[in-house]
């Protein structure tokens, strides 16, 4: 999947948010000073033409519509992350997981258990 750019990634993040939206939906969610409608409006069109969004027509606009899930993103960005940062070994990213205390040893056990499991099916 091809990765966004910063702005990409925070308007879609915005759009994950509301689902089905207009870019002026999207400018309102931004805090003062807010972008430039015509910057959002650009940015939709970019990730149309990326496969990130569909839409149909609506009044004298456009509704515009995810076709990328959020999740999906985000693992096909975990890998080129795990890549790049941990030279491909996801051992060493839980390990970091623990030592950060993001995942707990009980939590750890449990994943491992279901990951078992699952095998098992």
């Amino acid at each position: 999947m091809i990765k966004l750019t910063t702005k990409e990634e925070e308007v879609m993040e915005h759009i994950w948010s509301l689902g089905e939206c207009t870019p002026k939906e999207v400018l309102a969610l931004y805090d003062e000073p807010r972008p430039i409608i015509t910057s959002i409006s650009n940015t939709f069109q970019s990730l149309e033409r990326k496969g990130f969004l569909t839409h149909r027509p609506e009044g004298r606009g456009y509704i515009y519509i995810p076709k990328i899930e959020k999740k999906d993103y985000g693992r096909s960005r975990l890998g080129t992350f795990v890549d790049k940062y941990f030279g491909s070994n996801y051992a060493d990213v839980v390990s970091e997981f623990v030592h950060q205390e993001k995942l707990s040893e009980q939590q750890l056990v449990e994943l491992l258990q279901s990951l078992i499991n699952n095998g098992k099916e």
